[in-house]
């Protein structure tokens, strides 16, 4: 796991008109999000902050616990997750691409499964409120419909009658 400093430092990038993590002198992860869609805190205060440090390490420990994922990615979605809860504005929810989850079974994980009309595909709820969950996309392109889809780390608001659980079996079975 690549341990969080107080050196990191977000930066707006205006040339790449997208949020970075300046990691060290050699590492700097761009995050997905244009600058407009960030909060004004990433510009008042830059640093990592304690918060940041803590949201990043619970993320990682979680996403550890599946193992599918090979540590440095699973060191990209909890940077980028951590953008999203402490810098992103907030989005509006767009249920209507998902299907509604009809199922007894709550889901009980922060990993879950979502169904549009094109395909299904996993997400890392990054908030939950009562209503709506902000999810972060795990694939590599999620199709919404023929028109649109997510790119990887794009996030969305959904309503939680949305998400499906996701069952730890599945992932243990495919990488055993």
């Amino acid at each position: 796991m690549l341990q969080a400093s107080k050196q990191w430092q977000w930066i707006a990038c205006a040339d790449k008109n997208r949020l970075l993590l300046d990691l060290n002198d050699d590492m700097q992860l761009c995050t997905p999000y244009k600058l407009r869609l960030l909060t004004d805190s990433v510009f008042k205060n830059p640093y990592f902050s304690v918060e940041d440090a803590a949201f990043y390490e619970q993320v990682y420990n979680y996403l550890v616990g599946f193992n599918v994922w090979s540590p440095a990615k699973i060191c990209q979605i909890s940077l980028n997750a951590t953008a999203v809860k402490y810098h992103l504005k907030p989005v509006l929810a767009k249920s209507w691409f998902f299907k509604e989850y009809t199922g007894s079974d709550p889901s009980v994980e922060a990993i879950v499964k979502l169904t549009s009309k094109a395909q299904s595909g996993d997400f890392l709820i990054v908030e939950h409120c009562p209503d709506a969950s902000i999810c972060l996309n795990l694939s590599e392109d999620f199709k919404l419909d023929e028109n649109l889809s997510l790119t990887q780390f794009e996030v969305i608001r959904i309503l939680n009658n949305r998400v499906h659980p996701i069952l730890n079996q599945q992932y243990q079975s495919q990488t055993a």
